[in-house]
């Protein structure tokens, strides 16, 4: 399909439909998506199909946050809202597999003795 046959939102040049995305808001939501992204291997790496729920799991991070951030200063919430929003959050995260995973950074033995050999040589020389 043609550029000019397609939304702005599908060329790029807007971020949301309505909207001008500069916003507290859009500005917290787009760093969820590019941080949930990165999660998952880089936003190159993923489907069109991905990036929509990687898109949809920060809306409702940034909703969750909203009224958290209401709770905070002693407002009255819908609990029963919040919880079907934290429902759907942690199940689109779960589609996605995004979940905390430690790396392991310690140098195995082999590695360890191969760099010492060679620490040694170049002390040597």
């Amino acid at each position: 399909m043609p550029p000019a046959s397609r939304s702005a939102k599908t060329n790029g040049r807007r971020l949301f439909v309505d909207g001008d995305g500069r916003g507290p808001w859009a500005r917290r939501w787009r760093d969820l998506k590019t941080l949930y992204a990165d999660d998952l291997g880089g936003e190159g790496s993923l489907s069109e199909f991905q990036l929509g729920l990687v898109g949809t799991a920060a809306t409702m991070r940034c909703e969750l946050e909203r009224l958290e951030g209401r709770l905070s200063v002693g407002e009255a919430i819908d609990t029963d809202m919040y919880g079907r929003i934290a429902g759907h959050y942690r199940r689109i995260c779960e589609t996605l597999g995004i979940e905390r995973r430690q790396r392991d950074v310690t140098p195995s033995v082999a590695d360890y003795v191969a760099n010492a050999a060679a620490d040694e040589e170049a002390s040597a020389a």
